[in-house]
């Protein structure tokens, strides 16, 4: 007979499922608001007194939460998605699945620009945030943004081309199109022998 010692405990060893904006339900953003809610009570505006609560729903199933934090210089005051961010990384990092943000009177707001940017390099591919006009995907929030794919692209462009750059016969090689359409090129170039 094996006793329970002998047996691996599931909860150590296997993955969480992650969570996806199928599983989001009423109750899911009911807690939602009521985490941002929550938030409000931590936020520090002595100059506008507006106070801003968010909360998002993590992929892993957390809920990190923010409030704004102002400052006397107003432009490096921080926003309630700034610090829900920061807590994202703090506590494990994670995209972002659902998210939330209200005013002190309850107010569904919109995030500003730059904190829509801050999302978007945080989100999951399909995150849902609730805007004024309802729930709504990222990708129509912030349609083409820029993110962290072209900084990749960039950078394996210039890889690319920096290796040709270093090897020019084995380009030439690899595309003889490429190699024709130079020599084409030079010899066409007034003043070059």
């Amino acid at each position: 007979m094996s006793s329970a010692r002998d047996e691996p405990d599931p909860g150590w060893c296997d993955e969480p499922a992650r969570v996806s904006p199928e599983d989001l339900c009423e109750d899911v953003w009911a807690l939602l608001r009521e985490q941002a809610v929550a938030a409000l009570d931590h936020a520090y505006v002595p100059y506008s007194s507006y106070p801003v609560g968010a909360a998002a729903l993590v992929d892993d199933g957390r809920i990190v939460r923010g409030c704004n934090i102002e400052n006397a210089s107003y432009g490096v005051t921080l926003c309630a998605e700034c610090t829900l961010v920061s807590e994202l990384m703090m506590t494990g990092g994670g995209r972002l699945v659902a998210f939330d943000c209200i005013d002190g009177n309850g107010r569904t707001l919109s995030p500003c620009g730059r904190c829509r940017q801050l999302l978007v390099e945080h989100a999951a591919p399909d995150l849902v945030l609730n805007m004024p006009s309802g729930r709504v995907p990222m990708t129509d929030v912030l349609p083409e943004a820029f993110g962290p794919e072209q900084l990749r692209d960039h950078a394996e462009s210039r890889a690319t081309a920096r290796t040709a750059t270093d090897n020019p016969a084995a380009e030439a090689a690899d595309n003889p199109a490429a190699d024709a359409t130079a020599t084409t090129a030079a010899e066409a170039t007034p003043g070059r022998d």
